[in-house]
């Protein structure tokens, strides 16, 4: 070999050596950069709710990827050998999170039977020679398309407005969940109750204070499934008058009893309008919401028995849904509505369980101060606040007359006395009512008895024709 043609390749050998690098480089750039498009997590499916029984009810399913994004979902509904396209979509620019919702009302051709629903997701991952990952899910349904069956036994001629109705009926054997709806309200009904009839439902419910008059409940039956029944209820609303008040507030009320209510030091030194509408508003609705949260923990039997007792030598001094108008100096500074009764007596007086029942709250209750609460069953629970001492604990088991504690002026009372309140699966509703047995024997001991509403009616105006469908009601 000539000098000339090994120079030659010696001065070649950098170049190689440069392009070699070059493509190296290269190569690790590009997986890097690629590194992601081949991420080998698959695409995640849920669906809710999670269930067996599938039926009229709207079905989600969920799709996620956190990783290149969603390339293409599809779902398909097995049932008898055919299958039916529910959805299918690509995605020309991938998605992390694709929710489909699935009505098998706007399905044609769906039958009631076994059923599998069948769920495929491929991402936009270059992974399994850029196919993607891909994650099937099949689950298996028995569909069910058929409401529950009601049927209203005894229902209520009338109700009093704030106060509290009664019904009895029956709902199919495939029913999971149901009772009376009125607004955003539900009271659920029981099983159990009725004499010599195991399969019937009583359910009490309220037209609520604040409902609007011209609001009427609805009977619902709901199954596993989530098919609904519903049925209309009608009565007469009788009306109660609540009164209006005006309550001045002074200066001595809010430095001695509201700006104490605050736990922040800081918000007790604001202006005299704030300090009372941060109590009377916003800790006033903590107070509620916990006594909401208290008061539909519901014990599923009747754990009272005939009229409620009212405070002995008590007096009633503030009624029930008072609609109260704060002012200060003059100025209206705030509103609110009295949920009970105020029972005035001598001070420090014992206070007596209305009925019998078991304690479900003992404590501090904002602007109730110290507070019992106690579960009387179905949903019925009764509230004394403002005590100055209490004397039982929650647990316990109490008897119509048992001393609970006594009277005083803890929370926001501006003296020594009870506060009283009856709620109803989370509503507060007229105690007036369950003080009175005749009330009692007239609306809810029939049913419990097992009348049907035409003998009830028969019972209470023997001498006028029952109004149409006081009788039983199918559906």
């Amino acid at each position: 070999m000539s000098a000339f043609s090994s120079d030659r390749s010696r001065s070649k050998l950098p170049i190689v050596v440069v392009l070699v690098l070059i493509v190296i480089v290269a190569v690790a750039g590009s997986a890097y950069y690629l590194r992601p498009r081949f991420e080998s997590v698959p695409p995640q499916i849920g669906i809710s709710p999670n269930v067996d029984v599938l039926g009229m009810a709207p079905l989600e399913i969920r799709v996620t990827d956190g990783g290149t994004g969603l390339r293409s979902v599809t779902a398909t509904l097995s049932q008898g050998g055919t299958e039916q396209r529910l959805a299918s979509e690509q995605f020309d620019q991938p998605v992390s999170d694709k929710t489909i919702a699935v009505a098998l009302a706007k399905v044609s051709g769906i039958k009631e039977g076994p059923a599998v629903l069948r769920v495929t997701a491929r991402d936009a991952s270059l992974w399994h020679f850029f196919s993607g990952n891909e994650t099937v899910l099949e689950k298996s349904f028995t569909i069910d398309i058929t409401p529950p069956t009601l049927e209203l036994i005894a229902d209520d001629r009338y109700v009093n407005f704030g106060g509290v109705g009664a019904i009895v009926y029956k709902a199919s054997g495939d029913t999971a969940v149901s009772g009376v709806k009125i607004g955003d309200y539900f009271f659920p009904g029981f099983p159990g109750q009725v004499k010599d009839h195991p399969d019937h439902f009583l359910a009490l419910f309220a037209h609520p204070y604040n409902a609007p008059p011209e609001a009427r409940p609805t009977l619902v039956a709901t199954d596993k499934a989530g098919n609904t029944r519903e049925m209309k209820l009608a009565y007469e609303l009788k009306n109660v008058r609540y009164k209006k008040s005006t309550l001045p507030i002074s200066d001595s009320f809010l430095q001695n009893k509201v700006a104490p209510l605050l736990a922040d030091v800081t918000a007790r030194q604001g202006a005299p309008k704030d300090v009372f509408v941060a109590v009377n508003r916003r800790l006033r609705k903590e107070n509620e919401d916990r006594i909401t949260a208290i008061t539909t923990k519901i014990t599923p039997s009747m754990l009272w028995k005939d009229a409620f007792t009212q405070l002995s030598n008590s007096k009633v001094e503030a009624n029930f849904a008072d609609q109260r108008t704060y002012t200060y100096n003059g100025e209206t500074i705030d509103t609110a509505y009295h949920l009970g009764y105020d029972l005035s007596v001598t001070k420090n007086y014992p206070v007596e369980a209305s009925n019998s029942g078991i304690v479900a709250f003992t404590g501090d209750l904002g602007i109730y101060g110290n507070t019992v609460i106690l579960d009387h069953g179905l949903g019925l629970f009764t509230l004394y606040g403002h005590l100055s001492s209490i004397d039982v604990k929650a647990g316990d088991s109490v008897a119509k007359r048992q001393v609970l504690g006594k009277t005083g002026e803890t929370g926001l009372a501006a003296g020594d006395h009870l506060h009283f309140g009856i709620y109803l699966d989370g509503v507060a509703v007229l105690p007036v009512e369950w003080w009175d047995q005749k009330w009692l024997d007239e609306n809810i001991k029939p049913k419990l008895e097992g009348r049907s509403g035409q003998e009830i009616a028969e019972a209470q105006h023997p001498t006028k024709v029952t109004r149409k469908g006081a009788g039983k009601k199918r559906r």
